[in-house]
Formats: C-alpha cells, structure tokens, sequence
C-alpha cells in the first residue's frame, strides 16, 4: 500500500512536529531510567558502606539448627562471708537501749540472759570460769570504745573463749568521779547475743572498774 503522498507544506511541518515529539519523549524516558539506575546504585552502595563486609552463617546459625546453651552457675557465697556479714548486723549495738530493766537487782547490777539460772551468777562471781581474755577500754572515747568491745566479743567467739574480762574503768579521772563507760559497756554487753551473763569483777580483778563476762560455747 503507498502512503499518500504529502498535499501542502504544512503536512510536512505537521509530521516533523510529530517526529520531533516522540524522539523527545523517548530521550527523556531514556533519561528517567538511567537517573533510576543511577540512585539505585547508589543506594545500594550506601547500604554497603553502613553495613560493612558481609559473611555468610555459620552452620549452627541456620534455620533448624538448635544452639547448645552453656549452663551457667551463680558464684558459691563463701561461708565466712556470710558469717562475717550476721557478725556486723549483731554488732549493731545502741546507746539507746534501755539497760536497767535488765539489770539484777543487787548491789553490782549483774545481768544473766533468760533461761540462765541463778547459779550461773554465783559461779561467774566466785570465780568458776577462767578468764582467757581481756580489754581494757581506758581512755576510749565511747564510739571508739562500742567499736572495740563489739570486734573483741567476736574475736572471742572466733577462738572459743567462755569467759572474758572487759575493764571499763572506774571514772576517777572523768568529770565528777562518774564512770562513763560503765553502764554504756553493760548495755552493748546485754545486746550481744553471745552474751549469757556478766558480774562486776571480784577486787583482785578489777573491782568495779571491770566486768567478768560468760559467753556462749
């Protein structure tokens, strides 16, 4: 079939505009795709960088595969540990507690923990345990001397001692010939658990300046 022939100028014109606009069209959609391709590589090369050198799974990473967890287990708490840390909770001792109710009523105001009997006093007195240690808390200020007789009380239970002397002095170098110490020693004493009984020290021991104290075996 043969295409007609063109009848004027402006045929022609029309069929060059028309040329014009399709090789335009096509060039500028040759444009996009290379502008897409251009920012896809580029995306994907900013992936790269921000991820880094990629390596495949270890097998045991696959799907299906189950990891053998290692057990792990807690620290074993050392023994000493946990008696050092009951040993500073019991020596917690106040200046607040209220001593004399605790008191027996005699003239060197013994104490003897409930559920010691009477004798135990006695025999305290007389002299019926040895003495294995002493501290000697002269010249101590209070917080010092609370510190001392709690660390002492320890060390005993620690070497199995039963009976201990404690001298707190008999005041007179302090204000008004009055024994500081004396009846704060007696309080600490009566809040130490290990502590079963005590009496005012016979004279050849120390007299009022001291205490001879019974301590749980």
């Amino acid at each position: 079939m043969k295409t007609p022939a063109l009848k004027s100028l402006q045929d022609l014109k029309a069929v060059k505009r028309d040329i014009e606009a399709r090789a335009k069209l096509e060039k500028e959609q040759e444009a996009a795709r290379i502008a897409a391709a251009v920012k896809a590589k580029a995306e994907k090369e900013l992936f790269s960088r921000a991820v880094g050198p990629v390596k495949a799974l270890p097998a045991r990473h696959l799907p299906g595969h189950k990891a053998a967890l290692p057990v792990t287990q807690a620290a074993p708490i050392p023994v000493q540990q946990q008696r050092d840390e009951l040993a500073v909770m019991r020596e917690a001792i106040s200046d607040e507690f209220d001593v004399e109710t605790l008191l027996d009523t005699d003239e060197a105001l013994s104490f003897r923990r409930p559920g010691m009997g009477p004798d135990v006093v006695r025999k305290l007195r007389r002299g019926g345990w040895s003495i294995q240690g002493q501290l000697d808390l002269h010249g101590l200020r209070s917080e010092d001397a609370r510190e001392a007789l709690a660390h002492f009380i320890r060390d005993a239970q620690k070497v199995g001692w039963r009976c201990v002397r404690v001298v707190h002095g008999k005041g007179l170098g302090s204000p008004g010939k009055t024994p500081v110490l004396k009846g704060k020693v007696q309080s600490w004493l009566i809040q130490k658990q290990e502590v079963l009984a005590f009496v005012q020290a016979r004279p050849a021991e120390g007299g009022a300046g001291a205490l001879v104290v019974l301590l749980e075996g």
